[in-house]
């Protein structure tokens, strides 16, 4: 882990995109994971922390709320950034000191960030419900674990049906599924880094590469390379 922010938020919007490693994202709501090549849309006044996997590099650009593209935006989202984007994100990070280079490169740069290609893989909801709080954070550190919601329901006090119940209501997934997404994003994450296939597959729980490989090609579409080469540079 390179660094942890505290929490905060910033009056201005925010476009966070990641050059090398890997960047998390917590907001009071959700967890977003973004390998090189993604970037983060953050609306005004969104509360947030931060946390590199390894060491890693991110350019940070502010928008004033008083731009259309700013209001007609309210939620986060990640956004796959081309050639042409991660030009403007670079000519603009250096024109930080030069308003009327700002000025010039706003625009465009606004509007290809409304073309640019969203990406949903490394988005996460977290609850808000204090006994599903303590097991997405258990399994937030230990994704591999595989106990049942019999077993969690011991361990946090409350019945399988509710958590269930409470479980398809605060994140839209059944638990299931939503360990399955967060184990598609530690994926993700694992692979920008490098990581092989074979061990993520072992970290993750899975028997075998080929069952690890099968899951990610069933959920996603592509082998685990593939998915890579397409959406994280």
């Amino acid at each position: 882990m390179g660094f942890r922010e505290v929490w905060h938020a910033h009056e201005e919007a925010q476009l966070v995109y990641v050059t090398r490693g890997v960047l998390r994202i917590f907001t009071h709501h959700g967890m977003w994971t973004l390998p090189p090549y993604n970037a983060i849309w953050l609306p005004p006044r969104y509360a947030r922390t931060a946390c590199h996997r390894r060491s890693g590099g991110a350019q940070r650009l502010y928008f004033a709320e008083a731009d259309p593209f700013v209001d007609a935006h309210p939620f986060c989202q990640v956004l796959l950034v081309n050639e042409l984007l991660n030009a403007l994100i670079g000519r603009m990070a250096a024109a930080n000191a030069e308003p009327g280079g700002i000025a010039l490169v706003t625009p465009l740069l606004l509007f290809e960030l409304s073309l640019a290609g969203k990406v949903l893989t490394g988005t996460l909801a977290l609850p808000d419900d204090r006994w599903l709080r303590a097991i997405c954070e258990r399994l937030l550190e230990s994704p591999e674990n595989n106990d049942k919601l019999d077993r969690w329901s011991e361990r946090v006090g409350a019945s399988p049906r509710t958590l269930a119940r409470l479980f398809r209501r605060e994140t839209g997934l059944g638990f299931a599924q939503w360990r399955q997404q967060l184990r598609l994003v530690e994926a993700v994450a694992r692979l920008a880094l490098d990581v092989p296939v074979s061990v993520i597959a072992s970290e993750l729980g899975y028997g075998s590469s080929s069952a690890f490989i099968a899951m990610f090609r069933k959920t996603l579409g592509d082998t685990p390379q593939r998915y890579l080469q397409r959406h994280a540079g």
